[in-house]
């Protein structure tokens, strides 16, 4: 009986002790936290600089070897993004941020977007960084109006 006793206690402090470690090692310490605000500010300037029709800003904060991706597009090049997305921007009256996850180098995000017509598109997006800069964008067309559109 009291080996079964003993054997109860060692095993209950394994699983304590197991747990705790697991814990320690998944927890985000102030570092990543400060890196995630970072990268959450570099998203919004991405949808900022649509906003505001500011390639400059824009190119600021893209790598080099930056890709898009979208239903229409597989991994273009910055050149080809510029050509074929930024004349968007002109279409584009503003974002509203739904939600926006950032955990290391990915960053997940689900907005609403407004154009200058008034109509409304939702799309959600998954971001790759590299060195501080955003590297990659999947682009994932939502609901409603078939964004991009014809030129409405």
């Amino acid at each position: 009986m009291k080996t079964t006793r003993f054997f109860a206690k060692i095993l209950m402090a394994w699983v304590a002790m197991s747990f705790q470690a697991g814990f320690a090692q998944t927890s985000a310490g102030p570092a990543a936290g400060l890196q995630n605000a970072v990268k959450e500010k570099i998203i919004r300037a991405y949808y900022t600089a649509f906003e505001k029709k500011d390639w400059n800003s824009m190119e600021q904060i893209l790598a080099d070897g930056f890709t898009f991706s979208s239903p229409v597009d597989d991994h273009i090049s910055l050149k080809l993004f510029k050509e074929r997305c930024w004349p968007n921007a002109y279409k584009i009256k503003r974002f509203d941020v739904e939600k926006l996850v950032v955990n290391g180098d990915e960053a997940f995000v689900i907005y609403d977007g407004w154009t200058t017509g008034g109509k409304l598109f939702r799309n959600s997006e998954y971001f790759k960084f590299t060195n501080g800069k955003i590297r990659e964008n999947n682009c994932f067309f939502g609901p409603g109006i078939n964004y991009p559109d014809s030129g409405k």
